[in-house]
């Protein structure tokens, strides 16, 4: 067991802790986003029009622009706790399908709420914003995409086993959490491995199983291939059985029952200004409906809001049932604990302390392993191959993929707005540093590498605020003084990453200076 936890934490380790990163900074992607998008004015507001008279501008709208879809959507403006922000004014459709296809062209468009007519979002910038770091840590960005789930599954499950035969390994691991003995060299990073791994023991497992069931049918499509066959098509079939979505359909039209009593019904079950959206089907064979969907609240199953269903032809209330089968239901409370999006922000501020314990952990495992091996090999100079290629992707992965990630964020502010395929050189820009990195520490003392990229990370993150307020209007001196804790607390956070950094560069190099005066290399 401690032969197996070794090699499968090993082998993936790099891997793993980008995925962590990257994963971590997606608990706060729409707030990432915001701060990469500064030409969004400061404070939204809820637009004051009626709302039956949205509605029906939104109808007009619709049966000009789709008037043979298979639904219609209107979302109403509103704050939505789950996306973190204000949601605009904007009509959703899809097109009945054409024969042998089982999707229309999908649809949807901005309006303005006073006069009903297409509004064109503010110009922002072009940026991946925080959504890209987030869709990094399961696509590993320039791989193809088939190739990227298959290694972060095959990387995710070797994880699951590490974490498994962890603690078959360390029969006292409880125990010893309560155990840390600082400046003991190996005994101090096993001690530290140990902690960090207890203390967010339950979330580590947990978002390792949940992140395997996210492409449970693609690491597992035996069973879905022999009910429904291997192709295209039949993949389709099998979700449209699994969400209950097998409904041949109609063109929406407006409702011939008037709007308002069901608005008021679905007001008086849930209070006012609690309305997200009015969605019009007609499946074939059955009344067409109108549904009246809830803002989705912070509870776990956040996908499977609340909702009123009428007849569009009568006003007559409709039975609701769950939305999909058991078996979707299940999978999707499974997905939601991993992606944490019903989580309100003192719980989002949890996972994401979480996460950076799990960046923690893999980075002390792989420490530890360099740490255990380097008693064997006391004199500098005298590495194998092998010893130095490790020590180089440990700094470059742990000190520099950090320093990569605000490289990110500088390429936001610095890059110039209209450079072509702007969001690409966003990333590229993380990747050159991160490639940097490695480059660096093949050809410099390692014991220096590491001293000096943590001392540049922690430069980099710290001098964000400043570099923002150099750039933009949107700086902590405004931010905070407006209460608007989403840029600010941005800001915030890069100064305490800054310093997390600049703590981590003093510890290496006083434990350097120990090791020099001690004659060692440990």
């Amino acid at each position: 067991m401690a032969w197996l936890h070794t090699w499968t934490g090993l082998v993936v380790g790099w891997v793993l802790f980008f995925m962590f990163v990257t994963g971590t900074a997606g608990y706060f992607h729409y707030e990432i986003t915001r701060w990469m998008e500064p030409e969004r004015p400061l404070v939204e507001a809820l637009p004051t029009s009626g709302r039956d008279a949205m509605i029906s501008l939104a109808l007009d709208q619709l049966e000009q622009r789709a008037p043979h879809a298979a639904h219609w959507q209107i979302t109403l403006p509103h704050y939505s706790p789950v996306n973190r922000g204000w949601q605009n004014f904007e009509i959703r459709w899809e097109d009945l399908p054409e024969p042998g296809h089982d999707h229309g062209a999908r649809g949807n468009a901005t309006l303005n709420p006073l006069t009903g007519e297409h509004q064109e979002s503010p110009p922002v910038r072009a940026t991946g914003g925080g959504e890209l770091l987030y869709e990094m840590h399961y696509r590993l960005h320039y791989m193809d995409l088939l190739l990227a789930y298959y290694l972060v599954g095959i990387c995710t499950l070797l994880m699951f086993m590490a974490i498994i035969t962890g603690v078959i390994t360390h029969k006292k691991i409880f125990k010893d959490f309560f155990t840390f003995r600082p400046g003991k060299g190996q005994r101090s990073w096993l001690d530290a491995h140990n902690v960090i791994s207890v203390m967010a023991l339950p979330f580590f497992i947990m978002i390792t199983y949940s992140g395997l069931v996210f492409f449970d049918t693609t690491y597992m499509p035996a069973g879905m291939a022999a009910l429904y066959g291997p192709d295209r098509e039949s993949r389709d079939r099998y979700f449209d059985d699994l969400y209950a979505e097998n409904h041949d359909h109609q063109a929406a039209t407006r409702p011939q029952a008037t709007l308002a009593p069901m608005l008021a019904k679905a007001d008086q079950a849930w209070g006012e200004q609690q309305i997200q959206s009015v969605f019009i089907q007609h499946d074939t064979g059955e009344s067409p409906r109108v549904e009246i969907q809830r803002i989705h609240i912070d509870r776990l199953r956040w996908y499977d809001g609340e909702k009123l269903a009428f007849n569009a032809t009568t006003g007559e209330a409709l039975p609701t049932g769950p939305y999909g089968t058991t078996t979707s239901r299940t999978r999707q409370i499974i997905t939601a604990l991993h992606e944490g999006r019903f989580a309100g922000p003192w719980l989002r501020w949890l996972y994401f302390a979480a996460g950076l314990l799990g960046c923690a952990m893999i980075a002390t495992g792989l420490v530890l392993w360099t740490v255990k091996r380097r008693r064997h090999q006391p004199l500098p100079g005298h590495d194998s191959i092998n010893m130095q290629l490790i020590e180089a992707l440990n700094v470059a992965t742990i000190a520099g993929l950090p320093l990569g990630v605000a490289g990110y964020f500088w390429a936001n502010r610095l890059l110039p707005v209209d450079l072509a395929e702007r969001a690409n050189w966003e990333a590229n820009v993380l990747f050159l540093l991160w490639g940097e990195a490695f480059l660096y520490a093949c050809f410099r003392d390692i014991r220096k590498a590491w001293v000096e990229i943590l001392w540049l990370a922690a430069a980099a993150f710290s001098l964000i605020p400043l570099l923002n307020l150099l750039t933009t209007d949107k700086h902590l001196g405004m931010t905070l003084t407006a209460g608007e804790w989403v840029l600010a607390g941005f800001d915030l956070t890069m100064l305490g990453l800054g310093a997390a950094f600049a703590w981590m560069a003093i510890k290496v190099r006083r434990r350097w200076l120990s090791d020099i005066s001690q004659g060692t290399s440990v």
